[in-house]
């Protein structure tokens, strides 16, 4: 085999192997392109939610947590009574895209003042 040969099977397989490379990861960057687009969606609905809290006058925006994880919205922190409670988890169900509201929200607990 002269060297013309060998550096023309070299390059093929340079080629074939990219080639593969680029199959697998196109088919891998979709499952990360969910996992981009949940995480972009999820940090939309927190900040969807946590921004109907500081308009209501009834919710504490300051003192209610809110995560969000594959649609499903958590609300934690310190709320004044369960009106408010209440009324937080309304919030959070009204927004496009939560799938279910996990509350965990405390009456009374430490910072519930306004």
């Amino acid at each position: 085999m002269n060297m013309k040969s060998a550096s023309c099977l070299i390059v093929a397989g340079v080629f074939v192997g990219t080639l593969a490379g680029c199959a697998s990861d196109r088919y891998g960057s979709s499952a990360q392109h969910e996992t981009v687009t949940e995480k972009v969606e999820d940090g939309w609905i927190t900040t969807k939610v946590k921004s109907d809290f500081a308009v209501d006058k009834t919710v504490s925006a300051m003192n209610i947590h809110v995560n969000t994880d594959n649609g499903v919205v958590h609300l934690s922190g310190a709320a004044k009574n369960q009106d408010e409670i209440n009324r937080a988890v309304q919030i959070a169900r009204s927004v496009k895209g939560v799938k279910s509201v996990r509350n965990e929200m405390q009456i009374g607990a430490t910072g519930a003042t306004r």
